[in-house]
């Protein structure tokens, strides 16, 4: 049922027919100020009333949140594109009563837009200043600094002398405190659905809340390879219009627009995009779009891989400029426009004849002048393309990084761990039983110490392949000594020297020195891997590395009293024999028995043989969580989609 009020407003509106001249056929002034509480024109002396069918014009504003005092764009556009309307008026209402006006409308620079001051206030309505026809007129209007709520933009446009529409409505724009707000997101172009969801006729001053059509899905993936060029991260992402971050590339002529936005609820402190020539993370310049004090600023950057570092001193600042940007409910956005050539250091990024892999990130951090590591996501485009090419781009492919992570656990958390515990404890261990005629302690850590020469050879090689290049860091250095260290041990070992030879004891401390040291470089390793951009892994890793070195160390320890306690439980029998006082055949039927001791297990064997197999149990699950981290990374994005 419609209110009161609006029946009166109703009634004024009928009796206003006769105060504004024709729009069709529209005055160069505009409307009057008369007409400020009714919005109604008349044509004819009042015999022409509103169409009552669905406007083929809209209201679309650039954000459907704003900060107090700030400014949004209003745009006038006919549905389909391209149709004509003469005259206008439009203001911005309380969604709530008492419906006041609200806010103020800024001057055009062409001086096509005529300034109204109604309700005793100063610019909060608009008219147009031209009788000609027009297809789009863009507004910009300021919010009170003084109101928190929803307003909504009320539009009279008329198409020709007697077709006019009144009451035509926008979305809903809420006004928010400054700081929880900033600047608005760009228009991108008149909704469809704004002309269809509307009732025929809104009475003036009054807007419900069905008369809004609802957003159904971002604008930002509209003509996403049609276009514009689009890519974000998860891979695919586009497709489904799901993206945690997401680029977006127009090209006209030498006019190169980059829109850059995160996802809602990823609680991202930037999102930026960088052209890359080689997918790699390093001299790559960089577009940051940065939430600071309220607003989004725009930095330019260079990175680097080692140490990771986004530079904006080497990067001139005004190589970019920002054309749009908000941050509403979380979700950053920008619109940035970048020169065709920008110099760093002596090298161009020309965009005109270039061709860069476009690579997404955002993260939850910043640092002094700087961004943050990228923890919420990061993602080369496969190919390198010239940005004026529109077409589908996919992700690149991870699979190398992946299998070389994996590799290396399997080989220094899992088979080198176990392998150096069959080789420290387990000689008196299974005694008198063999494999391929080698003892079961040998026979094991002969199989687990090839099984990790083998993947860390892999590993190495698929890296190489990956890269093509030499990158130097911790994590690269201590590698490269721990893949030589591993490398030679096999080698080694077969110039080892018979049991009874004098080079064997050097060689026995030898091989456990190079086999030990190769163990924790290889542990340290992974350990820097954590920090590594490409690997894309979250900093708690390193607390289950750290529960790894626990659970090994402890498990030496016990082994190490187990086997004490072993050697004095046989020192104890040993003591029992009174060596001076026995004869030749007793000291010949000792010597008989010690043999056959060493023909049986060492005490304890049974408690050895269970410790193995916990720890055992326990390794395969710091592995298999390790490998997890490392295939699936980034984890967290992987948990969000689940």
């Amino acid at each position: 049922m419609m209110r009161s009020w609006s029946w009166l407003a109703l009634a004024l509106a009928l009796l206003a027919v006769s105060t504004w001249p024709d729009l069709g056929q529209s005055l160069p002034q505009g409307a009057p100020e008369t007409v400020c509480d009714t919005m109604l024109p008349f044509h004819s002396g009042g015999s022409v009333l509103p169409q009552n069918s669905v406007s083929p014009f809209s209201v679309d504003t650039s954000s459907s949140t704003l900060g107090q005092g700030q400014t949004l764009r209003v745009d006038l556009t006919g549905v389909p594109a391209g149709l004509s309307f003469g005259g206008y008026m439009i203001q911005a209402r309380n969604r709530n009563p008492p419906h006041q006006i609200v806010g103020q409308f800024g001057p055009a620079r062409d001086g096509t837009i005529k300034l109204m001051n109604c309700e005793n206030s100063v610019n909060n309505s608009a008219t147009h200043s031209n009788a000609g026809p027009k297809q789009q007129v863009l507004l910009e209007w300021q919010s009170p600094v003084d109101f928190l709520g929803e307003v909504v933009f009320n539009a009279t446009i008329a198409q020709s002398y007697n077709e006019f529409w009144v009451g035509v409505p926008s979305k809903p724009v809420q006004i928010v405190r400054r700081d929880a707000s900033g600047p608005p997101l760009p228009t991108l172009g008149p909704n469809p659905a704004l002309g269809t969801t509307r009732a025929p006729y809104v009475p003036p001053g009054y807007v419900a809340p069905n008369n809004v059509a609802a957003v159904t899905a971002d604008p930002i993936y509209n003509g996403c390879g049609q276009s514009k060029n689009c890519f974000g991260f998860p891979d695919g992402c586009v497709a489904s219009k799901t993206c945690t971050s997401i680029t977006v590339v127009t090209v006209r002529g030498d006019v190169f627009e980059f829109e850059i936005q995160s996802g809602k609820g990823t609680n991202a402190a930037y999102v930026a995009v960088g052209l890359s020539d080689d997918a790699k993370m390093g001299d790559d310049l960089t577009t940051e779009c940065v939430p600071e004090n309220g607003r989004v600023n725009l930095y330019s950057s260079l990175t680097s891989a080692s140490p990771y570092a986004a530079v904006r001193s080497k990067v001139n600042q005004n190589s970019a400029r920002l054309l749009d940007a908000s941050i509403v409910d979380g979700v950053i956005y920008c619109r940035v426009q970048r020169d065709a050539v920008t110099s760093v250091q002596g090298r161009n990024f020309d965009l005109r004849n270039g061709k860069y892999h476009l690579l997404v990130a955002s993260g939850s951090s910043l640092k002094e002048n700087s961004v943050g590591y990228h923890d919420i996501g990061r993602l080369p485009s496969a190919q390198a393309i010239n940005l004026a090419e529109v077409q589908d781009l996919g992700g690149s492919s991870r699979l190398l990084v992946q299998l070389h992570g994996a590799f290396m656990i399997a080989a220094w958390i899992g088979t080198t761990s176990l392998g150096i515990i069959f080789a420290r404890y387990f000689k008196q261990t299974w005694v008198g039983s063999q494999s391929c005629g080698k003892d079961q302690w040998f026979a094991w850590h002969r199989l687990l110490m090839v099984t990790t020469w083998s993947l860390t050879v892999a590993a190495y090689v698929l890296i190489w392949v990956e890269l093509k290049r030499a990158v130097w860091h911790a994590h690269s250095i201590i590698g490269l000594i721990t893949v030589i260290l591993c490398f030679l041990q096999p080698i080694g070992a077969l110039f080892r020297p018979g049991p009874n030879d004098k080079k064997r004891p050097y060689f026995n401390w030898g091989h456990w020195l190079g086999g030990n040291l190769a163990h924790i470089l290889g542990i340290v390793t992974i350990f820097f891997s954590v920090k590594l951009p490409k690997a894309e892994l979250p900093e708690w890793m390193d607390w289950i590395l750290v529960s790894f070195v626990v659970v090994h160390v402890l498990v030496h320890l016990i082994f190490s009293v187990t086997g004490m306690a072993s050697e004095r439980h046989l020192s104890q029998r040993a003591n029992t024999f009174q060596m001076g006082d026995i004869s030749h055949h007793q000291q010949h039927g000792m010597r008989n028995g010690m043999s056959m001791e060493r023909k049986m297990d060492a005490p304890y064997g049974a408690m050895r043989k269970g410790l193995l197999g916990v720890y055992s149990v326990v390794l395969v699950l710091f592995v298999v969580v390790l490998i997890l981290l490392v295939v699936l990374a980034p984890i967290e994005q992987f948990l969000g989609k689940s």
